[in-house]
This record gives structure tokens, C-alpha cells and sequence, in this order.
């Protein structure tokens, strides 16, 4: 009887992990798939590589459209969506919906002229990388 114990118990020392992850693989699995059932057009989403988009379209059951900026629609494999991205609140964006926007500051409205001037002059391109050149 001892020397069965020995072997036995070795056994249940290895089993019981192998058992446990199996079971954690199959829990994050289902999850993943809930996940992908899940998702519709609007939702924020970040894929594996880490991109952050906004679902246009998930009529395939495949792959999904995911839109990368306004207007760029990018076709990805669903496996490839990785979490769904809540949106985050602003503590500003807060308190202006509450009505706090009467007074307007003039170094605000300064920001927005500069921005508005750097969007109409297009995005800016940095010049090639010229590898093995010396």
C-alpha cells in the first residue's frame, strides 16, 4: 500500500495545475467569444496590435470593419479585437455640461485659432530614413 502512495500522489501533484489551466484557458476563451458576439457598430474598441478604433461594420462573421479615423475603414479578422474601450469622461467636459460655459476665457479661443491653423496646413510628414548611408 506505501509504495503506491508514492506514485499516486505524484500523479495528483501534476495533474491538478494541468487541470486548473485548462480550465483558465477554457474561462478566457469563452470570454473572448462573448466578447466578439458582443461587439456592434460604435463601440470603441483596441485590437491585439494595439489600435484603438471605432466599429463600422460587423455584418461578416469573420473579419470587421473597423474605423481608424474619419472616414479610413480598415477590414480586420475578429480575433484581432482585442478589449472593448469604454469612453472615458472629462472632469472639463463635465463641468461644461453642467452649464459652466458662460465665461470663455480669450487664451482658449487663442488655442483654437493655432490649432485650427496647424489643421489647414495638413499633417506633418517627417522626411525618409536613408538606411545604410554614410
Amino acid at each position: 500500500m506505501e509504495g503506491l502512495f508514492l506514485p499516486l500522489l505524484l500523479m495528483l501533484v501534476v495533474a491538478i495545475p494541468l487541470i486548473m489551466g485548462t480550465r483558465k484557458q477554457k474561462r478566457m476563451m469563452a470570454q473572448q467569444q462573448e466578447l466578439q458576439n458582443s461587439l456592434a457598430p460604435g463601440d470603441r474598441v483596441m485590437t491585439t496590435s494595439g489600435l484603438y478604433a471605432t466599429v463600422a461594420d460587423t455584418s461578416d462573421e469573420t473579419t470587421i470593419d473597423l474605423e481608424i479615423a474619419d472616414g479610413v475603414v480598415t477590414t480586420w479578422l475578429r480575433q484581432a479585437v482585442r478589449e472593448k474601450i469604454n469612453p472615458v469622461v472629462d472632469d472639463e467636459s463635465a463641468s461644461d455640461e453642467e452649464g459652466d460655459t458662460s465665461v470663455v476665457e480669450e487664451s482658449t479661443v487663442a488655442e483654437a485659432d493655432e490649432k485650427e491653423t496647424e489643421a489647414a496646413k495638413g499633417p506633418q510628414v517627417a522626411p525618409p530614413l536613408e538606411h545604410g548611408k554614410k
